[in-house]
């Protein structure tokens, strides 16, 4: 289970500093682990959970009726084109976690997040380090990450290390 690798809760907190009303989107969020450790956090906020698959979006609606968590909603979109239910110059946070390795144009999806983002809205990257044997083939390199981030108009503010596995920049818009 991803948790006994990174633990988002602890993440979220350590590197954020999160209001309890912040608005924010998970990119690809999966099966919403980051999602539900975000709004938990956010409990007078709101969390866009974003997937391209229904699958995924499926089970983190699941976990979130359990976890009785009702400030997310949750959105099958493609976060490399505009995700149309996303307002613009809204969220103060977009999260993208365990994602930018499997997407074909990082640069469309931070492009994506700036048109989403308010002005000094913030975006959390944490991917897989290179050089550990799990988690995938091919790795995206924070400096890559940094590059196109850059390119796209944000200011890398924060680089820390995710755990054993992961390494997390933030970016602000």
């Amino acid at each position: 289970m991803a948790s006994t690798f990174i633990n988002p809760g602890l993440i979220l907190q350590q590197q954020l500093q999160l209001r309890r009303d912040t608005i924010a989107a998970d990119f690809g969020c999966g099966s919403g682990e980051w999602a539900l450790a975000l709004a938990k956090i956010l409990d007078h906020g709101k969390v866009w959970a974003v997937d391209l698959l229904e699958e995924p979006l499926s089970a983190a609606r699941s976990r979130a009726k359990i976890a009785g968590l009702q400030n997310i909603e949750f959105v099958k979109g493609d976060i490399e084109k505009l995700v149309p239910r996303l307002p613009a110059d809204a969220l103060d946070l977009v999260l993208m976690t365990n994602l930018l390795f499997q997407v074909g144009d990082i640069g469309a999806v931070f492009g994506e997040a700036k048109r989403v983002l308010k002005a000094g809205g913030k975006v959390l990257v944490v991917d897989w380090k290179g050089g550990v044997r799990v988690g995938p083939a091919e790795k995206l390199p924070p400096e890559k990450v940094k590059e196109v981030a850059a390119r796209a108009g944000f200011e890398s503010i924060g680089e820390f290390d995710a755990g054993n596995f992961h390494y997390g920049l933030i970016f602000k818009k």
